[in-house]
């Protein structure tokens, strides 16, 4: 298999998500895209210890570090971290009864999440950085 087709999908899946992330999470202190907390689950807001605000903007926090984790090269563990955190903004959503729409699409993102992870894995990073100097993904320098 040609791992240099896989470097193209790789960074944009890293760009994608790891901004996409971090601005999401930034925004949990302005809402300027959205009113975070009304997103929150009727169950989850009844448990919480604290308000809805400040959970937001924890969740802003964890957020930024997983996106800027991505965007520094951290992508096999930030992969990971995103596409479990989305599939639990995915479930909190179902549980408002509302905003399916979302649900579905923090779904597909989450795979694409667990897609970088295991991209990552397979080495696609490694295969573009080291790509001029011919090295396969098994670390050895090809004979010419």
């Amino acid at each position: 298999m040609n791992m240099d087709r896989l470097v193209t999908p790789w960074w944009a899946l890293r760009l994608a998500l790891g901004a996409t992330a971090f601005l999401a999470g930034l925004d949990k202190f302005f809402n300027l895209l959205a009113d975070w907390p009304g997103y929150l689950s009727p169950l989850a807001v009844q448990l919480l210890p604290v308000s809805a605000e400040s959970l937001m903007h924890v969740v802003g926090i964890v957020e930024m570090v997983v996106g800027a984790a991505i965007l520094v090269g951290y992508t096999r563990v930030g992969g990971y971290v995103a596409s479990v955190w989305l599939v639990a903004i995915a479930l909190n959503l179902l549980m408002t009864g509302r905003y399916f729409d979302i649900a579905i699409r923090d779904v597909a993102m989450a795979i694409a999440a667990f897609t970088l992870a295991r991209l990552t894995e397979a080495g696609v990073a490694v295969e573009a950085s080291h790509a001029s100097a011919h090295v396969p993904l098994t670390g050895r320098k090809v004979q010419a």
